[in-house]
């Protein structure tokens, strides 16, 4: 597949962020309060990198502007959540010129608009305080988003359980991964669905026999 396939399955919601995370060996997945504001969201798409000051989203505007349909902007606020850096206005505008999601590494505000607009926006918090637009930030630079790296252009994805950046050069490896865990949970999920237990399915119980615990 090319990366435009790539994506679109990606997008499609079914590669869990879990799974995609696993696939990458348990790594590249956001830290925990980075959440989304309405549990159906889901983004896909590659990364438009902020950083800013704190409390001043003059530089998320100016991505904003920059950005091409498809690529997901991602915030590198420094973790201060007692700002509001992204709010309905903005969101009027991302969906106007088909950005595809927005992650911030800090605080987010119009919550309510927000969802009822059905915009696909990761935060780490919710909180009304206001902004300046003093100073402009970097611009397409590697980031630290929920102690994660995540450089220009690498795939994000975002779903209930939280986000996850999969480096570029490793997308179709991570998918191919993907689809082989995915295909093994269906193996699993039907055994456990006529009775036998987790210990016995997924080899628990070979490994306490390893250990001299069983």
């Amino acid at each position: 597949m090319g990366e435009p396939e790539l994506i679109a399955a990606l997008k499609s919601g079914g590669f869990p962020t879990g799974v995609l995370c696993d696939a990458m060996g348990k790594i590249n997945n956001m830290r925990y309060d980075i959440k989304p504001l309405f549990s159906e969201a889901r983004l896909a798409g590659p990364a438009v990198t902020v950083r800013c000051p704190v409390a001043d989203n003059l530089t998320i505007h100016r991505a904003m502007e920059m950005a091409h349909p498809g690529d997901v902007i991602v915030v590198d606020a420094g973790g201060y959540k007692n700002a509001g850096l992204f709010g309905e206005v903005m969101a009027v505008s991302c969906i106007a010129r088909k950005i595809a999601g927005v992650i911030i590494d800090g605080g987010c505000r119009d919550a309510a608009e927000i969802v009822s607009l059905k915009y696909p926006l990761f935060a780490a918090a919710v909180n009304p305080g206001g902004t300046v637009k003093e100073t402009l930030g970097e611009i397409n630079v590697s980031v630290q988003c929920g102690d994660v790296c995540v450089r220009p252009n690498d795939i994000m994805v975002g779903d209930r359980d939280g986000v996850v950046c999969i480096p570029r050069e490793k997308v179709a490896l991570v998918l191919k991964k993907a689809e082989e865990i995915i295909q093994r949970e269906k193996k699993y999920l039907k055994e456990l669905k006529n009775g036998r237990s987790t210990m016995d399915v997924l080899g628990f119980n070979r490994i306490l026999e390893q250990k001299g615990l069983l």
